[in-house]
């Protein structure tokens, strides 16, 4: 008969921390949630770590560049989802990396024979009212001017008014030249009294905007993720069925770190990818693999050269991989089992393997129970596809702001080369679903929420860093009622009432 595990597999949900002794130094503008994302040896650190330990999963309802940017500036990494043509993400991955802190490629361009009309369109679609006026309408041409909402009175012009007739022309212009850096770009901005200054390079072509208004908002992102040339930081995913394509073209986009993408990671085949970046590219190349759910499991991805190791089956809130096919394992217990293999190893090895828990986030709450039990890192898909970023459309219905969600393992997504096990290219069977999810807004306000919630549960606990979170906290397993006596119990809320009285 199969080898049976006496204890059940367990879910965050059945996990509370127990407070620890907090000095005067557990402040929350105290706690560091710097954590590394590839393997490092004994006495060295990981070539890359983030400053938040929150990664996008590799979806195409989740991960695309506009979110990538978006994690890069709170200090997280988005892996673009591999389920497109590797021209599309590659292309992706190449924006991520090309979109400069602060340097704004110009989304309203026109020529200076175009009108009024024209610019009030164009304001009308990108709800921008700095306005480029090229010779040929392009963000790349030769720069002839700029039109800004100063410049006209709707009430008092046609608009049949020519561009050119409103225009600051080039001669007028206050600009700087490629090369200029963010901090000179910025005291320019400022001691001309500027709202905008255009980037051009030496053949008089337009090739950024920086904007005064930018300038606060790169002050209010503290721990952005940038690479060594001060771009923003972009992982990327990959299958094994196409990698000896898909891996040279993200590279050469300048992807910081790649991830096997699959339901199923013990297998002959992510040895095989690993072993083809190996034997290409060394170790200059960073590649994750997984997902696996025990100790065997990481240890063979760990052994075969993965420079993390994903963990999870079955958890994600669109995955129904567990009633499809009877596989999987309670994420909480995954994730322990796995952390103590990736300690032992770390022990016997002198490497160390950071483990990434993908999977089983319900509640904030469970994101340091998560880091707590072992993991270096969380990868979210639900969380992420709630937000403006995410690629997904909004939708209201029955008076309620939703976003799309759906599975790599979707009819949707037709991802099979997440699911192949050496068949046909075709994808079997769902395991996954297509929903929707509560529209929460923006992804910088819900990421501080998160963090600042993760930061004051670090604190009662006695910790400022996630490696004292991991070695020094106390967890306990909790009953039933014990979960119910965890919310509001015993009163009538008003929210309820209210209700009821409508």
């Amino acid at each position: 008969m199969a080898f049976y595990y006496e204890e059940p597999s367990r879910t965050f949900n059945e996990y509370l921390l127990i407070p620890g002794y907090s000095s005067k130094e557990c402040r929350m503008e105290n706690v560091s949630l710097e954590t590394p994302v590839v393997k490092y040896k004994k006495g060295e650190k990981s070539t890359i770590t983030m400053n938040i330990p929150l990664v996008s999963a590799i979806m195409q309802s989740v991960s695309d560049d506009k979110l990538a940017v978006a994690l890069a500036k709170e200090g997280g990494i988005s892996f673009i989802f591999g389920s497109q043509t590797i021209e599309n993400q590659a292309a992706m991955v190449k924006r991520v990396k090309s979109h400069k802190a602060g340097f704004v490629k110009s989304d309203s361009n026109l020529r200076p024979d175009q009108t009024l009309k024209d610019i009030l369109a164009l304001k009308e679609k990108t709800g921008h009212s700095t306005v480029a006026v090229t010779d040929d309408g392009t963000s790349e041409g030769k720069i002839q001017g700029i039109v800004t909402s100063r410049d006209y009175r709707v009430s008092r012009m046609s608009l049949d008014t020519k561009v050119i007739d409103i225009m600051t022309p080039f001669s007028s212009l206050v600009y700087a030249n490629e090369g200029v850096t963010l901090s000179e770009a910025n005291d320019m901005l400022w001691e001309n009294k500027l709202n905008a200054l255009p980037i051009i390079d030496k053949n008089h072509r337009l090739t950024y905007f920086v904007f005064r208004k930018d300038y606060d908002s790169h002050k209010a992102n503290p721990n952005e993720l940038l690479d060594e040339n001060k771009r923003y930081m972009v992982g990327a995913g990959v299958n094994t069925k196409d990698y000896e394509d898909r891996i040279p073209a993200l590279i050469g986009a300048g992807a910081d770190v790649l991830c096997i993408d699959s339901s199923e990671g013990f297998t002959e085949w992510q040895k095989d990818t690993i072993d083809f970046v190996r034997s290409r590219y060394g170790d200059d190349v960073k590649i994750g693999a997984g997902n696996v759910v025990d100790k065997e499991g990481f240890l063979y991805l760990a052994e075969a050269g993965a420079d993390f190791v994903k963990v999870g089956i079955g958890g994600g809130s669109i995955c129904i991989t567990r009633e499809q096919k009877g596989i999987g394992r309670g994420q909480a217990t995954a994730v322990i089992e796995v952390a103590e293999a990736r300690n032992d190893y770390y022990e016997k090895t002198g490497i160390y393997v950071p483990i990434c828990s993908d999977g089983g986030i319900v509640y904030d709450y469970h994101m340091p129970l998560a880091i707590a039990m072992g993991a270096d890192f969380i990868m979210l898909g639900r969380y992420f596809a709630r937000f403006d970023e995410s690629p997904t459309n909004k939708l209201n219905i029955n008076g309620n702001y939703v976003k799309e969600y759906w599975g790599e393992g979707s009819n949707r997504a037709r991802n099979w080369q997440r699911y192949d096990l050496g068949g046909e290219g075709t994808l079997s069977f769902e395991e996954g679903v297509d929903s929707y999810v509560p529209y929460a807004g923006p992804l910088k306000d819900n990421v501080t929420l998160s963090l600042n919630k993760m930061k004051s549960t670090m604190c009662n606990c006695g910790v400022i860093t996630i490696e004292e979170l991991q070695k020094y906290t106390k967890l306990t397993l909790v009953s039933a009622t014990s979960i119910v006596e965890g919310g509001a119990h015993d009163v009538i809320l008003k929210d309820a009432v209210s209700n009821q009285l409508r």
